[in-house]
Order: structure tokens, then C-alpha cells, then sequence
């Protein structure tokens, strides 16, 4: 993505985060980003296009590892750093994340943005998924599935307490942790595996 189409869409995020979904225009976007407006309908062809964009663009956001950091070698870390980085004193956090819930609120309203908040969503809890089943070996694809939107949406709803101040940074961040704490911790063997494993000895 070219630099310039990023700075749209960060345009498009403050907008957002500012105004709300129903007060973003257009020519507001194009003023922030220090483009003309005839650009983003050049490369979005319509407000739609560009909000389900910006929807796309803020699900990209969580920093992804650096190969030498410790969470790259280890599972465990590589998801608490998918669900915390959404949480964090962090002046971009808390605009992507405003802005997400502004568009996640607003499809009751906006239902062109139904088809790109479930895609997102759904890359989401695809990408969770596939992080917790990497940690904990031996966990079904299904079950990695479901802890995936159960800790999705627990983040979704802390980070909207958080926003609104009802809860500190490190309050929420610790509720996520011992959830998923809870939720990741490796379950005792039932007593027809123990049973199995004394046969095998």
C-alpha cells in the first residue's frame, strides 16, 4: 500500500474517531490527509468504499512481532500480544480503536458495512485462532475457534468500558489477561486418558 493511501486512511480513522461514522465527509477525510477530495472517490469510488477500507485498515493495525522478539519463539506471548496491543496507553490504539467501535456500532445503521465488519471480524478470530492453537498444542482447530471469538469479543467489550473511562488501562488489560489465563490453560487429563497413558507404560 502506497504511503499516501495509508495517510488517507489514518485521515479516514481520526475522522472517524472524531466525528463519529455519521459525521465522517468525505471532503473532511481529504482535508486531514492533505489530498483532494477527487482522489479518494479516485481509489474508493464512494464514501461506502472508503469506510469499509478504513474498516480493513484499523483490523491491520495491531503491530505484528519482530522476528527477534521473544514472542516470535514463543506462542503463549505471541497471543497475549495479539489481544493486549489492543488495549494500551498509546495515542493510535485509542483512535484505531474508537473508530472501530464507531463502524461496529454504526452497521446497525450503515448496513453497507455488514459484508466488510464480518469479514474483518472474521480474519480476526481466524488469526486468534490460529496463534492459540499454536500454544497449545493438541487443541482442536474447533476449540481454538471458539476461544478465539469468546476472547475477540471479551476485548471488544473491555476496550469499549476502557474508551469510555469506566475502567483504567491496567485494570483492563489485567481483566483480559486473567481471561485469557482462563480460557488457554491447559486442561487436566480425563481419567480414561490417565487410564490410556498407565496402559502404555
Amino acid at each position: 500500500m502506497s504511503e499516501k493511501l495509508v495517510r488517507i486512511l489514518n485521515a479516514a480513522t481520526t475522522c472517524i474517531a472524531r466525528s463519529g461514522v455519521r459525521g465522517m465527509r468525505v471532503n473532511d477525510v481529504a482535508a486531514e490527509a492533505g489530498v483532494s477530495p477527487g482522489l479518494l472517490y479516485y481509489h474508493f469510488t464512494d464514501r461506502a468504499g472508503l469506510l469499509a477500507a478504513t474498516l480493513e485498515h484499523i483490523n491491520k493495525q495491531v503491530s505484528k512481532d519482530d522476528p527477534s522478539s521473544p514472542n516470535s519463539v514463543d506462542p503463549s506471548r505471541h497471543v497475549r500480544h495479539l489481544l493486549l496491543d489492543e488495549i494500551k496507553d498509546d495515542a493510535d490504539v485509542r483512535r484505531n480503536s474508537v473508530a472501530w467501535n464507531e463502524l461496529r456500532a454504526c452497521t446497525i445503521f450503515e448496513q453497507e458495512l455488514a459484508e466488510p465488519l464480518s469479514r474483518t471480524t472474521t480474519e480476526w478470530n481466524r488469526e486468534i485462532a490460529q496463534a492459540l492453537a499454536a500454544a497449545n498444542e493438541g487443541t482442536s482447530e474447533e476449540e481454538a475457534a471458539v476461544t478465539a471469538e469468546i476472547l475477540t469479543s471479551l476485548v471488544e467489550g473491555i476496550s469499549g468500558r476502557w474508551l469510555n473511562g469506566f475502567i483504567t488501562t491496567e485494570h483492563a488489560r489485567s481483566l483480559l489477561t486473567t481471561a485469557i489465563d482462563s480460557l488457554t490453560a491447559p486442561r487436566p487429563a480425563s481419567p480414561q486418558q490417565t487410564a490410556t497413558q498407565g496402559l502404555g507404560k
